[in-house]
């Protein structure tokens, strides 16, 4: 006790004497802080329409019914945000259960629905847009129904439109419909759409919706609600109706960082700054936190009349523990102490966010605590199995990316969890087996299937193992494992590789690939090489015979008309039997020369006569009878018919006879049969057997074919079920049905095999028939054979989804289908009655013209003898077949529609198979067959069903009556809980994290029973630990989770790893007023800042956003918070000025389309961005808003040459548009696949052109590029980027003439801002011709921004911002500096828009004096880049010059090293080489390696240069004092200011000193500015420095209004 009284005595005494010492000083520095807000560029959406969004993600139904509620419910008691919030998520919580409702509250703060709202807002304006009424502008509306035809704004409009509405069918079209819009459950599908646009809370909005949701439920309308709050509306909604409306959102989910800036070079501008807006943050700050040992929460408690010198005395001790450099010895065990701290901290998760998020604060603190070894020998043994420092995150097991995880991201995961257990839980499934369940890691996709081929109908040409050529070959199959150059074949003794042709004789290109087969066998290719022939003629009669041969004596009228296919497959069968294999690919080969001979005969075309040549020159040297004879013969008696039709079927059967023209490898299916694709197909297969080989799998008696085909072989292909990866499948969850949809799904009869009534049944397929149609009813008989022929695991039920007019016939149909399945699907032979029955429908009702009227009687006469011959009671049929039951069948048949539409989202009357949730739709009914069901059923059963069969048949039921236990009930519970798993978004990948130690050194949290698990492996000192630290924490504390976290600190540190304050963004009730309507939203808080250290300012916001300062008076790179004078906090307001649309374009077999053109707009306004793909893997990106967009082909070249493959429901026709709706924070990743159009498959995309003429004209004539990353839309572009029409016209009066010039450079913070302008202002000066200047958008100060424009129009020239998002698959810069010397580089083909031939870059600090035109017109000998080499006549620098020695020298090999500061870029001869790409290439080659491109922007194109060449230009085009000496400074025509590592001289003050005009045109730029701004300028340069200038002689000493800060310049380091 007595040692705790002297403690707090001794902190005591500690506080008097700082207080009497600070308070000299103190005054001076007081602590400063900074806040960052981030909002988006839309105007703001209500909160209330954001819940009813957040709410439906739950489902559909709940929408409805919290919208109900709150038309009914009274918010007149709210007073404030904060009381309408909590009353929002309090109504909604009542419709949710406990976890899934503080997610829901999280969700509503974070506004993640926003988006949403201002898609519904676009879809809003373009309903009114549609309409121009004149009178009935929308100012004054705030409700209005838009049926298609017309826009009703009053009730009784629309009242006495529902009397009337159009029957369904009219020829008015309706509106569009998504999957996203909210469709009232009582809906009929079918009937008309009306679309209500309003907001719930406003009193015309509760009118229309009562009366549109009562003539939903007596069919009248399909009623849609799109909630829209238009502008002007808030004050007719009720209190809580416009919260969150008023302002732009402000949003959460991104972090900050400020970094402690190390300069050598002085680069801050001494301009004084200027007083602005100052938004002071009344936020107080966490005084719990320890700091330097001391609680000072604790301290204030026991002493709050010292208040303000306790806090002087905390301001004093954080500010003088910065650190950013410690001893070596400090250093080496800072990651295990920092692990300690975390460990043993009372919150571990809120101990490690503020040890890595304020690290240079703690980090002296840290280094001195005792380390405890245990902690530290754990870690080292988890690292001999995890890298140091590598993270990993897994959520229920599956691993996440965490590169691109962001908290919207984390947050729907999250909230996918919560929503499977709350299904799973309906299902009465106990808590257990539902985290077994979720823990469940879904299998891998597989690539590509193997086919099973293997029958008589395969004729091989040869044997590797047996046939004398390949005697030589050794049989060693170890030889396969034997190092080979790439590419290299190796000839073992074994039939390793099979390729098999499945083709049809009769065509070229069957007769062609017979060609290339044959010159790979006698290259002695070692492959087992096949064909199997079939006739696709034939196969069209199969599928119009139902999937049979026809009878002979239906043919026997037709037998002279054999096809020619079969014919050439009858005499390949006949010569192979008489003359053996060789011989009958003879003959296929000899029908392609003579077909080839032939000059009159069309390239198509196969005649006869080739056929009868070909078969008497391959036997006559083998025959003693005249050949002629032999083939009369067979022609007449049709030898061989059956084994010939046979194949055919098989072909059939296989489902290969789509494909045309194919080939099996080892069962692998490749469509192309060119020599290339087999040997490449060979090369894929290759590492697979090594593997077998390897671990022993195959041997030398193993037969390669069988163990492949019988471990993986399917039956059949049907690339509709095999997506093999490209298309993913479509999945719907059957347990998150709707109430009605529940009870629609308990009442379908199924039908099993026989004798399988009674088992449970892992795989449901629902058939959805619409019985009138041809196509419906093939399916549904396909079905009953495809039960007919036995399926122990699946189970078959009926949707009949015919429409509501029905013909008297189907619908007695349906009601004795449904009687048969409902009465005796336990009966045995109940399915050859519904066969039979279906057979008798087919052939008397479907496929009649005309049905006599009285004929129903027939179909019921017999049902009455079907059911006798079947054993099934024809008495319970005589009970069905009176008419009262006709009410009943159509209310169902209403219900299955209704389910159909609203939840499968198919049209009412579709046919198609829901498979345990998998939907598959269109179904081609022609060649969906029976064994596609049982394709579909081992499918499902292997990826889906086996994960989680052992976990549910291990399940012991509680609170379930044992009676209710039937295979029935499992059957369902199957269904439900794998088409509920197979809709959850995540990942196969998995990591064993058990194996990793945790007794010392992991953080264990949560009670495991939780839903979500976290397993995480996290550096707590390195960036990605800075960002998962505060998303862990959201977790812990929004949900329920259990947590692992093991820390992996680096071993051994040469740096302090942490050189920056971060704050992750996190929104909070307080962020909402509770004494006003105002919304805040959330910021970023630093507190207590160091004051002299330089700071520079970054965001790190989720992958799709683009964001820009639009409010900031400081200086937001170079950051000096004693200059701050009286104001204590420092502003930054960000904005998502878009989000950002990229995706993956490819062209099947082939390379990427490089240079394909795409656009987006809407449906009216089709072009508003354009962009063009990369050959990086075709990589491509636009800038969107939220909204529903169109992309599409570029008129000219791309849409001539290409089509897009794939509309939007995933089918493979070719389609002009791709709709992309954009309805989150989460941007999208689009995968579009073209295709070459037919007859242009060799023709070229780019087409090089040396004729500059060409390449006008090729300009001239696709102008539709030239508005490229402009954006025509509102919101989205914003203030107007580009300065071209006003300048237009000035062009003429201010004298400039002639083309124009273009000049692209890149600036980032005050001081390289102003190099800019006075860059500008030289380049005018010297030149008479138009320029255009180009700049980076993403780094500039909204001072910059402001002043732009009024530069252009004061000084007659244009400019445009341009940007582009840095792509996620290149290897990312984490350093601003680097990041902006890499977009001086890698994107210059698609930064700038296609009709841009040529630029050039002018760094920011460089000074002209000579016209830029002369530049721009040199002829730089068709190379795509020209830089000016390095000057060497300044000995002095000889020791820096690096290129001259070592790694360089050697690579150069005598080609010169260019400096980066002026180059010219030809963008045609850039874009046509690839350069872009390949420098993309270089870079992602090399920057992965720390050491390598120090100087990226400089280093990359010289290192590049042997591939992408440049053009070396005349030395007098670039002049630096560092690098050339005085000499030559006369004649220079640019001088830039590149630093000297020698005397490091600060940049202003070498720009005075060096170039005479520099101070007339900075004073010139300065007073432009100042007098925009609105400010004074201050002349701070003494006489003494501008007369210095004016002599070019030495400056005396830096004047003292230049900081002493020594500070590392990064940007001029390129030059060096």
């Amino acid at each position: 006790m007595m040692e705790k009284n002297l403690r707090s005595e001794l902190c005591f005494l500690l506080l008097l004497f700082f207080v009497v010492v600070s308070g000299v000083n103190g005054q001076n520095r007081r602590p400063k802080n900074v806040q960052v807000a981030v909002r988006a560029k839309w105007q703001g959406t209500p909160l209330l329409l954001e819940a009813g969004e957040l709410i439906s993600k739950e489902s559909k139904q709940l929408f409805w019914e919290f919208t109900d509620a709150w038309i009914d419910s009274d918010d007149s008691d709210c007073k404030s945000a904060r009381d309408c919030l909590l009353k929002i998520s309090k109504q909604a919580s009542t419709l949710l259960t406990q976890p899934v409702a503080s997610l829901f509250h999280f969700s509503l703060t974070l506004r993640s629905a926003s988006p949403r709202l201002v898609l519904y807002r676009q879809l809003a304006d373009e309903s009114l847009s549609s309409f121009p009424h004149g009178d009935d502008s929308s100012g004054s509306h705030c409700c209005w129904v838009d049926t298609g035809s017309s826009l009703f704004y009053d009730v009784a409009d629309l009242l006495s439109w529902l009397a009337s509405p159009p029957v369904a069918g009219d020829a008015v079209q309706g509106p569009e419909l998504f999957d996203f819009d909210h469709v009232h459950f009582d809906s009929r599908a079918g009937s008309p759409v009306a679309v209500l646009y309003g907001a719930v809370g406003t009193g015309c909005f509760r009118n229309f919706h009562l009366s549109l949701a009562k003539a939903a439920l007596e069919g009248k309308v399909t009623y849609v609600v799109r909630p829209v709050l238009p502008l002007g509306c808030e004050g007719k909604t009720r209190p809580c109706g416009a919260i969150g409306a008023r302002d732009n959102v402000t949003l959460a989910g991104y972090g900050v960082e400020l970094a402690l800036k190390n300069m050598e070079y002085k680069a801050m501008d001494d301009s004084a700054i200027k007083k602005g807006i100052t938004l002071e943050d009344p936020r107080t700050e966490d005084l719990s936190q320890d700091v330097r040992g001391f609680i000072f929460s604790k301290i204030l408690d026991r002493k709050p009349e010292l208040r303000s010198e306790v806090m002087a005395f905390r301001d004093y001790l954080l500010s003088s523990t910065v650190s950013d450099t410690l001893d070596v010895w400090e250093l080496k065990d800072l990651g295990h102490q920092t692990a300690q701290r975390i460990v043993h901290a009372s919150d571990p998760l809120q101990s490690m966010q503020e040890i890595n998020q304020n690290f240079p604060s703690v980090v002296s603190s840290l280094s001195r605590m005792k380390l405890n070894e245990s902690i530290k020998d754990e870690i080292l043994s988890n690292q001999r199995m995890v890298p140091p420092g590598k993270a990993l995150l897994a959520l229920n097991g599956a691993l996440l990316n965490i590169e691109d995880m962001d908290l919207y991201m984390l947050m729907d995961l999250a909230h996918q969890e919560l929503s499977l257990a709350d299904q799973f839980s309906k299902l009465k499934i106990p808590d257990g087996a539902i985290r077994k369940l979720l823990l469940t890691t879904p299998l891998p996709e597989p690539d590509s299937y193997r086919v099973d081929f293997r029958s008589v109908h395969v004729n091989y040409l040869n044997n590797l193992e047996e046939d004398d050529m390949y005697k030589r070959w050794r049989s060693n199959l170890n030889e396969i494992l034997m190092p080979a150059f790439p590419g290299q074949l190796r000839y073992i003794r074994k039939n390793l590789f099979h390729a098999v042709f499945v083709i049809d004789p009769a065509t070229v290109c069957g007769l062609e690939s017979i060609d290339t087969l044959k010159s790979l066998y006698e290259n002695q290719v070692p492959v087992r090489f096949g064909v199997i022939l079939y006739s696709t003629q034939l196969i069209k009669t199969i599928e119009e015979n139902g999937g049979q041969i026809p009878s002979s004596d239906a043919k026997t009228n037709n037998q002279v008309k054999e096809d020619i296919s079969t014919m050439i497959i009858r005499l390949f069968l006949y010569i192979k039997e008489h003359h053996g294999i060789q011989t009958a690919f003879q003959f296929l080969g000899n029908v392609n020369t003579l077909r080839t001979e032939s000059g009159d005969s069309s390239e198509e075309e196969i005649e006869q006569q080739h056929v009868d040549g070909a078969f008497v020159e391959t036997i006559l040297p083998k025959v003693k009878s005249p050949p002629q004879d032999i083939l009369l013969k067979l022609q007449q008696e049709h030898t061989l018919k059956e084994a010939s039709e046979a194949s055919s079927m098989f072909v059939f059967k296989l489902g290969l006879a789509k494909l045309k023209c194919s080939f099996l490898m080892n069962g692998l299916v490749f469509d192309s049969v060119e020599e290339e694709t087999v040997l490449s197909a060979m090369n894929d297969e290759l590492p697979k057997l090594q593997e077998q080989v390897y671990y022993g799998q195959i041997e030398s008696r193993t037969n390669v074919l069988d163990k492949l085909l019988s471990e993986s072989g399917l039956s059949r292909y049907n690339p509709q079920i095999i997506s093999g990866g490209k298309n993913k499948p479509r999945y719907v969850s059957l347990a998150s049905s709707t109430s009605k949809g529940e009870s629609m799904l308990n009442d379908v009869n199924y039908l099993h095999s026989p004798e399988t009534f009674d088992d449970v049944k892992y795989v449901t397929h629902l058939l959805a028939v619409d019985v009138a149609t041809k196509k419906g009813m093939k399916l549904l008989h396909e079905g009953v054979r495809y039960l007919i022929g036995g399926s122990k695991s699946a189970r078959l039920g009926v949707l009949f989804s015919s429409s509501q007019n029905a013909d008297p016939y189907s619908l007695l149909f349906i009601k004795i289908f449904e009687k048969t399945a409902s009465s005796f699907s336990h009966k045995e032979k109940v399915l050859h009655f519904l066969d039979k029955l279906c057979l008798f429908y087919e052939r008397e009702y479907l496929f009649k013209s005309s049905v006599e009227s009285a004929s129903s009687q027939m179909l019921t006469d017999k049902v009455f003898e079907l059911a006798e011959e079947y054993g099934l009671s024809s008495k319970a049929y005589q009970s069905c077949l009176v008419d009262s039951l006709d009410e009943k069948l159509l209310k169902r048949l209403t219900e299955v529609a209704q389910f159909l539409s609203w939840e499968i989202g198919l049209e009412s009357d579709a046919n198609a198979i829901v498979s345990n949730g998998r939907v598959i739709f269109p179904v081609d009914e022609r060649t969906f067959l029976g064994q596609d069901l049982h394709l579909l059923e081992s499918m499902e059963f292997n990826q889906r069903v086996k994960p989680v069969q052992e976990i549910i048949e291990g399940i012991e039921w509680q609170g379930v009556d044992p009676d209710l236990l039937t295979s029935k009930y499992f059957s369902d519970v199957f269904m439900f809980v794998s088409s509920a798993m197979a809709t959850r978004d995540r990942s196969s990948e998995s990591a064993r994290f058990e194996v990793l130690s945790s007794e010392y050194s992991a953080v264990m949290l949560g009670n495991e029973n939780a839903t979500i698990h976290i397993d995480a492996v996290i550096d707590p000192l390195s960036p990605t630990g800075q960002k998962l630290a505060s998303l862990l924490q959201v977790l812990k504390k929004h949900v329920q989770t259990s947590m692992r976290i093991v820390l992996n600190p680096m071993s051994s540190l040469v740096d302090i790893p942490l050189k920056n304050y971060y704050r992750y963004v996190l929104p909070n009730t307080d962020d909402y007023s509770s004494t006003g309507f105002d919304v805040d939203g959330p910021r970023a808080f630093f507190a207590n800042m160091p004051l002299s250290k330089t700071l520079t300012m970054n965001l790190d916001v989720p992958e799709p956003w683009l964001v820009e300062p639009v409010i900031a008076i400081h200086d937001l790179d170079n950051m000096l918070l004693e200059n701050l004078g009286d104001t204590t906090t420092l502003q930054a307001v960000y904005e998502v000025e878009s989000l950002v649309l990229t995706g993956h374009c490819a062209e099947k077999d082939h390379e990427s389309p490089r240079g394909l053109q795409l656009i987006l707009g809407t449906k009216n306004r089709p072009h508003l961005v354009d962009t063009l793909v990369m050959a990086n893997l075709g990589y491509w990106q636009m800038k969107v808003s939220p909204g529903v967009w169109y992309l599409q082909l570029a008129p000219g070249r791309s849409s001539e040459l290409y089509d897009m493959k794939g509309g939007n429901d995933g089918s493979q026709d070719q389609s002009a548009l791709k709709r992309i709706t954009i309805d989150d924070l989460r941007g999208k990743v689009v995968q579009l696949e073209v295709v070459k159009k037919k007859g242009k498959e060799h023709e070229k995309l780019l087409v090089p052109s040396d004729d500059d003429d060409d390449v006008k004209q090729k300009n001239e004539k696709g102008s539709w590029n030239s508005n490229l990353l402009k954006w025509a839309s509102g919101f989205v572009g914003g203030r107007q980027q580009s300065m071209k029409e006003g300048t237009k016209k000035e062009h003429e009066k201010g004298g400039r003439h002639g083309k124009t010039i273009n000049i692209f450079s890149v600036a980032s913070g005050h001081l390289y801002e102003r190099f800019l302008k006075i860059m500008i202002l030289s380049v005018l000066k010297n030149t008479n011709r138009p320029v255009k200047f180009w700049f980076i958008k993403n780094y500039l100060s909204p001072q910059f921004k402001d002043v732009i424009p009024h530069m252009a129009q004061e000084y007659n020239f244009e400019y445009e911002l341009i940007t582009y998002k840095w792509p996620s698959w290149l290897h990312k810069q984490k350093e601003k500096q680097r990041i902006i010397w890499a977009y001086k580089i890698l994107f210059l083909d698609v930064i700038f828009p296609l009709s841009l031939e040529k630029v050039i870059f002018v760094d920011a600090d460089q000074i002209i004096r000579t016209d830029m035109g002369e530049l721009y017109d040199m002829d730089i000998k068709g190379r795509p880049l020209a830089y000016t080499p390095f000057c060497d006549n300044n000995r002095e620098m000889d020791g820096y010059r690096f290129w001259r020695q070592g790694f360089w020298k050697e690579h150069l090999r005598g080609r010169p090293y260019h400096i980066s500061a002026l180059y010219v870029v030809d963008l045609v001869k850039f874009r046509e080489t690839a350069a872009g790409d390949n420098l993309r290439v270089f870079y992602e080659t090399l920057s992965k390696d720390p050491n390598s491109l120090s100087n990226l922007d400089q280093d990359l194109p010289n290192y590049a240069q042997h591939t992408v060449p440049i053009f070396s230009l005349p030395q007098e085009w670039l002049w630096c004092e560092s690098w050339c000496g005085n000499a030559t400074k006369a004649k220079a025509r640019t001088i830039d200011l590149c630093n000297n590592p020698m005397t490091k001289e600060p940049k202003l003050q070498g720009a005075r000193r060096i170039v005479t005009e520099w101070p007339d045109l900075d004073l010139e730029a300065r007073k432009f500015t100042a007098k925009i701004l609105g400010e004074d300028v201050e002349i701070n340069e003494p006489p003494v420095v501008a007369a210095a200038a004016a002599t070019d002689k030495p400056n005396p000493p830096p004047s003292s209004d230049i900081s002493e800060d020594t500070e590392q310049d990064l940007e001029s380091k390129a030059e060096l």
